[in-house]
């Protein structure tokens, strides 16, 4: 196997892997994106697991990690305790971004994220249901509700700004509404159960990465590893649609499966944070906008870099919030909400 990298005749330079039975092209810039993303959630990651009750400093984080003989109480504090909440902040921010990413593309929008559209506040609907209504309160349970109002949330606003077509700018507006809709129902919800259950949803609802350890981390990775697999193809196939879909039917697209499977896995994607973690908001807003220009590409569609910097906001956000002693989700939502108002004045100024 053979890999270089040269310049192909529109100057971009790419790093080339050729063998006997397959052969493919990575862009340079690509890779060393990743790799600085890559540098940012280490760094980030190792500095979040020295913040807690117990001091641990940097180095004896990294020991604790790679050295099984070092002090046993240390070794439990950062490799079963911290170390768990590192990893799902990466999962998290990378399904978050795929999911943006996924959704974006679909509306041919920087607005069409999960969080805009309302699919992401289904999935807090139903998981709240599952919690307060039902008493049901484990991983399975709760993603088994999210993932349900999030797929009858994404089909009652597609159904509802279907005209024809589906114009991006109505399926946004539709899902505001939506969304609106449904935050008043879980609000209705917490103030008629009991207090005790009502403060167990709100804290859930506040979005937080505490007290995560391998035992929901290992299911959530397996499903994030399938339905990341099984998004690979969309890499191809959504930049085609955003060229319309009669110019998709010509390139051989399915333009409503391919609709279909991609609005399946990227409320997936976002279930199986909501079910982890919480609604953990705007990373899916923020991150593919970010990658977008980053790759310095036209669409914010992608996969290992997109993934990544969604995983490097969310290990920065944690951080942050371990510091300040609040929930990740307090930091994504203030940051988000600053982030939200610059991309509505910078849309609204280009088409002024």
């Amino acid at each position: 196997m053979n890999t270089q990298h040269n310049v192909v005749d529109f100057g971009r330079r790419e790093f080339r892997v050729e063998a006997s039975r397959f052969a493919f092209a990575v862009r340079a810039r690509s890779v060393w994106v990743s790799i600085a993303l890559v540098a940012v959630i280490i760094v980030f990651g190792v500095t979040s697991m020295t913040i807690g009750a117990y001091d641990v400093s940097f180095g004896e984080v990294l020991r604790a990690l790679f050295d099984p003989t070092t002090d046993p109480d240390t070794r439990q504090v950062v490799f079963e305790w911290r170390f768990p909440r590192v990893l799902f902040a990466i999962l998290c921010g990378g399904a978050l971004a795929l999911s943006g990413g996924i959704f974006q593309s679909l509306t041919r929008n920087p607005l069409g994220s999960p969080d805009i559209i309302g699919f992401g506040v289904g999935a807090q609907f139903g998981v709240t249901l599952m919690m307060v209504a039902l008493g049901l309160n484990t991983y399975m349970y709760k993603a088994a509700g999210a993932l349900v109002g999030g797929l009858i949330t994404a089909l009652l606003v597609y159904v509802l700004a279907m005209k024809r077509t589906v114009s991006s700018f109505r399926l946004i507006i539709v899902g505001i509404g939506v969304s609106a809709g449904l935050g008043s129902l879980t609000s209705w919800i917490l103030i008629s159960v009991s207090v005790e259950k009502a403060m167990m949803a709100a804290t859930w609802g506040a979005g937080s990465l505490a007290s995560l350890g391998f035992d929901q981390l290992l299911p959530a990775a397996g499903v994030f590893v399938l339905v990341a697999l099984a998004a690979l193809p969309l890499n191809r196939t959504l930049p085609v649609l955003e060229m319309g879909d009669d110019a998709a039917t010509a390139l051989g697209v399915h333009t409503g499966r391919t609709r279909f499977t991609a609005m399946v896995l990227g409320v997936a994607l976002v279930a199986l944070v909501t079910a982890a973690a919480g609604p953990i908001s705007f990373i899916a807003l923020a991150a593919p906008q970010i990658s977008q220009r980053l790759l310095r590409t036209n669409t914010p569609m992608g996969t290992v870099p997109l993934m990544l910097t969604g995983s490097a906001l969310v290990v920065v956000s944690d951080t942050v919030a371990q510091f300040m002693m609040v929930p990740v989700g307090v930091v994504t939502v203030s940051v988000g909400g600053l982030y939200l108002a610059w991309l509505l004045a910078t849309q609204y100024a280009r088409r002024a």
